[in-house]
């Protein structure tokens, strides 16, 4: 009897042992950028993409900024389709052509900017934000080419123009030329909307760029970034490994750039609503 029993009980804990174990649902927890805490991705979520932890602004789509900022069913998205082509015939690992195919399948986007108008507590602004997962946001033709003639119907419309930017590409190497004159193309749009009596906002996030930043992004009859944003031109590698010198702590952040007064507020995500819509109407919009 009593072998019995225990030729059942080890047949149990055999089966126990031998059996799949579970484990933990992939993408359940998230590593935070910020402070390496691992986080419950449903939290961070929850908070609109920050961490629980350190207050870490996670990178955002296009969208979920589209979702946050704007005000439920009022989005009108402009220019939907347009679609960069390779005029340059431009191949590194891969075609430039190819690329941008794979880069809208993995997306979802046509390019790394979407715009169109919405409203903002119920008032009527124009607003695009670029999207950092389409090759880095970096800025080419279709990038510049939305902008501008979201600028421009601003202006036509007497709208304020709101541009969240996240780019950590700059201008777009696969484009040259036709990259680099999107800076000023959206430049002047930005000084005639100016010259008209428009407003308008730039937000920067976490990371603002390369020709972004050196541009557009830097424009703003006020300028609100995020919390630990990385904003400049070259990054502090490429500066220090440059000039030979130690940086500042935190130099580059939005704290740092808020300081020397290259920008006028730090606004977290949670409050960017309510004081962009506050802005508009101290500014008379």
């Amino acid at each position: 009897m009593s072998n019995s029993v225990s030729n059942t009980n080890l047949n149990q804990w055999q089966q126990y042992i031998n059996r799949p174990k579970r484990g933990v649902p992939e993408g359940l927890w998230v590593r935070c950028p910020g402070c390496q805490a691992t986080v419950f991705r449903k939290e961070v979520d929850e908070r609109q993409g920050i961490c629980p932890e350190c207050d870490y602004h996670w990178a955002l789509p296009a969208r979920k900024r589209i979702a946050q900022l704007l005000d439920e069913g009022t989005f009108e998205e402009w220019d939907a389709e347009m679609t960069s082509i390779d005029v340059l015939h431009f191949v590194d690992k891969k075609s430039y052509a190819e690329r941008l195919v794979a880069e809208q399948e993995r997306t979802q986007l046509r390019d790394a900017v979407v715009t169109g108008t919405g409203m903002i507590r119920a008032r009527r602004v124009v607003f695009a934000v670029t999207d950092s997962s389409f090759m880095m946001g970096s800025m080419g033709s279709v990038v510049g080419e939305k902008l501008t003639r979201a600028i421009e119907r601003g202006t036509e419309r007497d709208l304020p123009v709101i541009i969240v930017s996240g780019t950590g590409g700059g201008a777009r190497m696969q484009e040259g030329i036709l990259s680099l004159m999107q800076m000023a193309k959206v430049s002047a749009a930005l000084a005639r909307h100016d010259s008209a009596g428009g407003l308008f906002i730039s937000v920067l996030t976490n990371p603002t760029m390369g020709g972004v930043a050196a541009s557009f992004a830097s424009l703003g009859d006020l300028t609100f970034a995020e919390p630990k944003a990385l904003i400049g031109f070259a990054g502090p590698r490429t500066i220090r490994e440059t000039v030979q010198i130690e940086l500042p702590p935190g130099f580059q952040t939005s704290e740092f750039l808020l300081e020397h007064g290259y920008i006028d507020r730090i606004i977290r995500r949670p409050d960017l609503k309510s004081e962009i819509a506050r802005a508009i109407d101290y500014c008379g919009k």
